[in-house]
């Protein structure tokens, strides 16, 4: 299948309906989606069902069965959603995330790389690291905030100890 070289821009004041396309850029008010992938949407609104995004910019987000590279947001629910980048005020996920940057974060029956939140409210989640003030609900954590403390100290400890070492050994010959 050849693509074509410059993807179209849509741009309008208020409501762009964007159904089975490929777009560079989306600016409007409110962005609605669907079978559809875009590079950029700038929009105080984006509603997104079975679509992709690289970059998304808005007020308020929610994305269902979509996949979403950055999103920076004030409020996203992602439902059965894979994203890379998180950055939101309150977020609500469920799905799979890498990276989650959050003030609120209620997360159900997800998989997350990196979560830090000043609230966590889970649900059945696995994350490989955590970092959060207050966590409620059920979290399977490979790092938690104690254990990055513990893993930071024993890797400068380490890092120490071969740093001495080398310039040992160096200083001799």
């Amino acid at each position: 299948m050849v693509e074509p070289e410059e993807l179209p821009e849509f741009e309008s004041p208020q409501v762009t309906n964007v159904m089975h396309a490929d777009v560079k850029s989306v600016h409007a008010e409110l962005v609605r989606m669907r079978q559809a992938d875009a590079e950029f949407i700038r929009a105080e609104e984006v509603e997104l069902q079975n679509s992709a995004a690289a970059n998304v910019k808005a007020n308020q987000v929610t994305a269902r069965q979509s996949a979403l590279g950055m999103v920076n947001t004030t409020e996203a629910q992602l439902e059965n959603t894979a994203a890379g980048i998180v950055q939101a005020e309150n977020v609500s996920v469920s799905g799979y995330t890498a990276v989650i940057g959050a003030g609120s974060a209620d997360i159900h029956h997800s998989a997350v790389g990196y979560l830090a939140a000043q609230e966590v409210h889970a649900q059945d989640v696995r994350t490989v690291l955590l970092l959060a003030r207050n966590v409620n609900g059920n979290v399977v954590t490979t790092l938690d905030t104690r254990g990055v403390v513990i893993a930071g100290l024993i890797g400068g400890l380490f890092g120490g100890l071969m740093l001495l070492l080398g310039r040992f050994l160096l200083r001799r010959n």
